[in-house]
């Protein structure tokens, strides 16, 4: 409720609210929600990854309780890579070399082969209607976009013109290219299942490429598509989101791979996150396994116990780090541990379903 005060002026009371400033804080201090509530990082594309095929999936796309109940996962799914495997990187610092027109286009078709990947998922989904019927949402897609770095001569031509991305209007224009070319091939594959809402920045900082975001990201709006950033942590620029064209960025706590970091770290970037309009980033991996050599389950454990702490559950957006396969190394474990903090995590996301104000 606003405060107000009584102003005189010319004889007449006026009502007015008092501390704009910090009525506009207030506002400000709430994590970002969007339409997709819990998006799950898939990496794909590179030879060093899964080939992701429909039976890897089920991890992601269902969850089946200890007591046999099963229910819907993740509503969104976000497919990134940083590099092919062969020596090319699609953002900075990840390979030797940069990707060049030809890696843009294998990467396409990696993300378009038949049996994997957006049509792995798609079959998946399709699989799973069967068993527990047809969920009430549809999956949302976020593709990750191939960055065009900077001092790059040698990508390629379009339309007969080689770019040079010394100069930012040919980035901008391999940029739309990309894009065209994603959603070209993402309405042509004609998915039952899959929505395609928006896209990913895939450089984790600018200080590569500095604002190139924003003026990618008119041309993203103007197909009514979202960009979406999930900055790791306190990278340069993390807190201009809004500026940078960015539609949601993500909070990356980094706190799960480090174990000299203390779990304070995690309270830290939830508050981190709310001052600064962000959602938030789940983080862990394979080594989260109870009985794993060296086991992080504690530091899984931790996320979850802070994020229902924060409030994260019921107020924020969430993306989910599971590194390459971390879900399906927790869905083939047999330890009662596992399975009891999968049930606990579980229970978060599929209730969030229920949370209109999520979506707003």
């Amino acid at each position: 409720m606003k405060k107000i005060v009584m102003l005189i002026i010319g004889g007449l009371a006026v009502l007015a609210p008092l501390h704009k400033t910090e009525a506009r804080n207030y506002e400000e201090n709430k994590y970002k929600t969007n339409q997709i509530r819990d998006l799950a990082l898939i990496y794909q594309g590179g030879t060093q990854r899964i080939d992701w095929t429909p039976d890897q999936f089920i991890p992601y796309v269902t969850h089946q309780f200890a007591d046999g109940t099963k229910d819907w996962l993740f509503d969104g799914f976000l497919f990134l890579e940083f590099a092919d495997g062969k020596g090319y990187n699609y953002a900075y610092g990840y390979a030797s070399k940069q990707a060049r027109k030809t890696e843009w286009e294998w990467l396409i078709e990696r993300v378009f082969e038949k049996g994997k990947a957006l049509d792995a998922l798609d079959q998946c989904i399709e699989n799973e209607k069967k068993n527990i019927g047809k969920p009430n949402f549809k999956h949302k897609i976020v593709l990750g976009l191939a960055i065009p770095l900077p001092k790059q001569k040698d990508w390629g031509a379009i339309d007969g013109d080689s770019l040079d991305f010394n100069l930012q209007a040919d980035q901008i224009k391999a940029a739309k290219w990309y894009i065209d070319q994603l959603m070209y091939r993402f309405k042509k594959a004609e998915f039952k299942n899959l929505e395609l809402t928006g896209f990913y920045w895939v450089d984790e900082d600018i200080a590569t490429c500095k604002d190139l975001s924003k003026y990618v990201s008119q041309y993203i709006h103007s197909q009514k598509k979202e960009l979406v950033w999930i900055p790791y942590w306190k990278a340069k620029g993390y807190e201009q989101g809004k500026k940078l064209g960015l539609d949601i960025a993500y909070q990356q706590p980094n706190h799960f791979f480090t174990k000299t970091i203390p779990d304070s770290r995690l309270d830290e970037a939830c508050e981190l996150a709310r001052k600064n309009g962000m959602a938030m980033e789940f983080e862990c991996d394979s080594h989260a396994l109870y009985d794993s050599e060296d086991s992080s389950y504690d530091r899984m454990l931790a996320y979850i116990k802070a994020f229902e702490r924060h409030e994260v559950f019921q107020t924020s957006a969430i993306a989910y780090y599971t590194g390459s396969k971390g879900f399906i190394d927790m869905y083939k474990s047999t330890s009662p541990e596992d399975k009891k903090i999968m049930d606990r995590l579980a229970r978060h996301i599929i209730s969030r379903r229920n949370i209109k104000t999520l979506t707003k």
